[in-house]
């Protein structure tokens, strides 16, 4: 594991994998999208032009298409998806207990580049 190399490989899943990953993704979709929301609220309340909307729409746009970027579950891509999330702080260790110790040391690595 010395590049991003290692997540080219062919990557099996277990029924059980399949399921703590899909609640992982999905639990850092949530926190992603809170925050975007929290923020989005905290602007609308400081409107006090009606330009002001508009720049509530701009971040709102900008963070849809980080987003839409981003959560891509597909297995072939989920070691790198995850790396990236556990990299950006939307994914910790402990959202992904029931992993194999080899595929957990993966993404670990991968958010460390």
């Amino acid at each position: 594991m010395e590049s991003i190399e290692q997540f080219e490989d062919e990557v099996t899943w277990t029924a059980t994998e399949k399921k703590t990953a899909r609640r992982a993704f999905d639990k850092a979709f949530e926190r992603h999208c809170t925050t975007i929301t929290v923020e989005a609220r905290r602007m609308l309340e400081n409107v006090t032009a009606p330009s002001d909307i508009w720049r509530v729409q701009e971040y709102l746009a900008e963070h849809r298409k980080t987003v839409d970027r981003i959560y891509q579950y597909r297995y072939s891509d989920l070691l790198l998806v995850f790396s990236r999330l556990m990299r950006d702080g939307w994914l910790t260790e402990v959202d992904l207990a029931g992993l194999q110790q080899e595929k957990i040391a993966r993404i670990k690595f991968g958010a460390s580049l």
